[in-house]
């Protein structure tokens, strides 16, 4: 099945048009600064034509229709038709409590997905307009939301409730939904095929690492806690998030600087973590570069953001009751040997035991990164996000059509 795959931010769209009976990646791009002067479309087909276009992108839609002339060009393109693409699934970030699974788009998911949007102010509405978008120009193609959330609806409740009154739960949702859900999934599958073993007999911790970061405890094959929680500001250091602090440090700080709501969000979001730590960059690339030429605080941010991946570590074997792998993913996690290294360093006691010369080898492929005596395995894994979204959204169409 001929799929568009779409990740919809406020100001970019990222596509991937996917052919899931052999897996292979027709073209993949993005349309970025959408609203903005000069936005620009770049794609990459899969017989390595590439194509950069400028122009004026004004919303959403119009980056969609830049993306279906692009895959229709004759120079560029992939398909001949628009008939071609059989179905469109969208990545959308909070499902919360209503959406436990991926649906197919209709009337009631779209007033569904409306009344998330307190949830996540920021992504959701974004992904609304992609889908929006979508409908207009294709009304007749299929269409399927798969949710970052999803995967950790599995989390029991006293993983995912907070010690805040009941009634707040009840009346408002608070409790942690988690994120980065298709990649926890898609790695922890791969991680079972690597070893051989079916994945209900596993226990493993993911760690999707890069400008936003998420840990999860995989139990068979389940998500029974991870780090980010009501949004993805909780859990790990980040690019330019917090991560975990005392809530009442953020009411201290609103009171004595005088923050409005408004900002003390931007603060936690954008203004923190590597970026917040370092005063510099939220680039682990930069992080590393700058400590290794004795940038003091650079090594501060670095080795906070090491220290919570192993901390967190040690609290999700506790909780598992064992450990069968260690999964890393994402930018920093599949390209920084220095943060597996030190983020892994003094594990040896619960079976954690890291090849250096492995770990420091060049390469972008699957691969195992532990020593020989190492009772855990280690394994790098890059994730495919897409192609989670693509077979989710294929079989959500073949199941409607029986």
């Amino acid at each position: 099945m001929k799929t568009l795959i779409l990740n919809c931010g406020s100001s970019s769209i990222k596509y991937q048009f996917i052919e899931t009976r052999t897996r292979i990646v027709l073209a993949k791009g993005s349309v970025e600064r959408i609203g903005m002067r000069a936005a620009i479309l770049n794609q990459e087909r899969h017989d390595g034509d590439k194509v950069k276009i400028t122009g004026e992108v004004v919303d959403h839609q119009v980056g969609v229709e830049y993306i279906l002339a692009i895959l229709l060009s004759k120079n560029h393109g992939v398909i001949e038709n628009k008939s071609e693409i059989e179905a469109v699934g969208h990545r959308v970030v909070h499902g919360g409590e209503k959406f436990t699974g991926s649906v197919m788009i209709d009337a009631d998911v779209m007033a569904g997905l409306t009344e998330c949007i307190d949830l996540a102010p920021l992504h959701n509405p974004p992904n609304i307009k992609g889908i929006q978008a979508c409908q207009r120009l294709m009304p007749n193609v299929p269409m399927v939301g798969v949710f970052d959330t999803a995967f950790h609806h599995t989390l029991p409740d006293y993983a995912y409730l907070y010690g805040l009154p009941y009634i707040v739960y009840k009346r408002h949702g608070i409790r942690r939904y988690g994120f980065h859900g298709s990649s926890h999934l898609y790695v922890s599958q791969r991680a079972a095929v690597l070893m051989d073993t079916p994945i209900t007999k596993l226990k493993m911790i993911t760690c999707h690492l890069g400008n936003g970061s998420s840990m999860a405890a995989i139990s068979g094959g389940k998500s029974i806690d991870t780090t980010m929680g009501f949004t993805p500001v909780e859990g790990l250091l980040m690019g330019t998030r917090c991560g975990d602090v005392d809530p009442a440090a953020i009411l201290h700080v609103m009171v004595r600087e005088e923050l409005t709501s408004g900002e003390t969000n931007a603060m936690m979001n954008k203004h923190s973590g590597l970026y917040g730590i370092s005063g510099s960059s939220s680039d682990m690339r930069e992080i590393i570069e700058e400590m290794e030429d004795g940038n003091q605080r650079s090594e501060t941010a670095f080795n906070i953001f090491c220290y919570r991946i192993k901390k967190y570590i040690g609290a999700y074997a506790a909780a598992l009751g064992g450990l069968d792998a260690v999964v890393f993913t994402g930018g920093i996690g599949e390209n920084a040997p220095q943060v597996r290294e030190k983020s892994l360093a003094g594990l040896e006691f619960i079976g954690i035991e890291l090849d250096s010369g492995l770990n420091n080898r060049s390469s972008q492929s699957e691969r195992a990164i532990h020593s020989e005596n190492s009772k855990t395995a280690i394994i790098i894994i890059p994730t495919n996000e897409e192609l989670v979204i693509a077979l989710d959204t294929e079989k959500m169409v073949q199941k409607v059509a029986k």
